[in-house]
């Protein structure tokens, strides 16, 4: 079978690799049909993402249908379309007994530490396997990973509808985002970005006030839109070298700053700016069992990923599919690979 594998940062391959079989624990096989690209999967290629390891079938935006079930499987059946849970933990070091497994202490991550969805077939546990809602395509379906990731961000800053809400970045992650922040209602969602159109999309989807950053001063705006107390939660969604900072100096006495980036470069920070105020400093990595929290909004109607892939292109153009991401064409929302050559 066919899989894009990362051989080491910027070689990018299509090999052939052989098609796994199922076995007691991976009980089902999955025929995959659509897989999204996220700024970590460029940050594999890129060799910027710290986690991963080489030689790496990369992917972990994973939608499939299922093809074959083992007796041990009772979640799926043959013939469900399903999305597949990217996080493998061990189930016993002290993040699994507390209950996060997504920083397990031995964790493997499919995609990042074991080959992910970039090919033809996977084998996996049925635990591991969500229902695709009836109401979405294959491709838009790999939206449901992202907006998993935005559901934790929002647990770990604990939302309450007093808050004000800043969001640093629009593109994929921060419309994902900017979704979930809209289910608490806060007091004010302000998004800021360096892209108009991207500020005006955020506006059309709910967000209260926009700041482009190439203009005006992040942290001093927010200000002014708080009544001069700041909001009371930054979500980065940039990750930036200077996101983190700008995050710090916008947020209030007492709010909390919600870091996503995955850079180990350098950044600038103080002391003073996190104590003065007494912020809570929360990193907010993957997610923890969050796929069927997102499905259940997407089926009472909450939320709605129609329409959110903006570019498709075939598994077997991916090195096109990269080089675009790398040209930064402001048209690009996200990007879906798909199965059917």
């Amino acid at each position: 079978m066919k899989a894009v594998q990362i051989v080491k940062p910027n070689d990018l391959r299509i090999i052939e690799m052989e098609k796994p079989t199922i076995d007691e624990h991976n009980n089902v096989l999955v025929k995959m049909t659509a897989a999204g690209i996220c700024g970590s999967d460029v940050g594999i290629y890129h060799g910027t993402n710290a986690a991963a390891t080489y030689p790496r079938v990369i992917g972990h935006e994973m939608v499939g249908v299922v093809v074959e079930v083992g007796p041990t499987a009772k979640k799926v059946k043959v013939g469900d379309r399903v999305i597949i849970d990217q996080v493998v933990p061990c189930g016993h070091c002290y993040a699994c007994r507390k209950g996060r497994p997504n920083v397990c202490g031995n964790l493997q991550v499919r995609g990042v530490h074991i080959d992910g969805g970039y090919r033809e077939y996977m084998a996996v546990p049925d635990t591991d396997c969500y229902l695709v809602p009836d109401c979405l395509s294959d491709t838009e379906a790999v939206m449901i990973e992202p907006t998993t990731i935005a559901v934790q961000c929002c647990s770990r800053a604990q939302l309450e509808s007093e808050d004000t809400v800043l969001i640093i970045g629009s593109g994929a992650l921060g419309s994902s985002i900017l979704r979930i922040v809209k289910q608490f209602h806060p007091q004010k969602i302000i998004v800021s970005d360096i892209d108009d159109a991207k500020l005006q999309e955020a506006l059309q989807n709910g967000a209260t006030d926009v700041i482009n950053s190439l203009k005006e001063d992040v942290p001093a705006r927010c200000h002014e839109l708080t009544d001069g107390y700041g909001v009371t939660v930054s979500i980065d969604a940039a990750c930036v070298k200077t996101s983190l900072i700008t995050a710090l100096q916008a947020t209030g006495s007492a709010g909390r700053v919600i870091t996503m980036g995955f850079s180990v470069a350098p950044t600038e920070v103080n002391q003073f700016v996190i104590t003065s105020k007494e912020l809570d400093v929360r990193g907010s990595r993957l997610q923890n069992r969050k796929f069927q929290d997102v499905i259940d909004l997407i089926n009472a109607g909450k939320i709605d990923l129609r329409g959110s892939i903006s570019h498709t292109f075939p598994l077997t153009e991916a090195q096109k599919a990269f080089d675009f991401v790398d040209s930064h064409d402001p048209s690009i929302r996200k990007i879906a690979f798909t199965f059917d050559f």
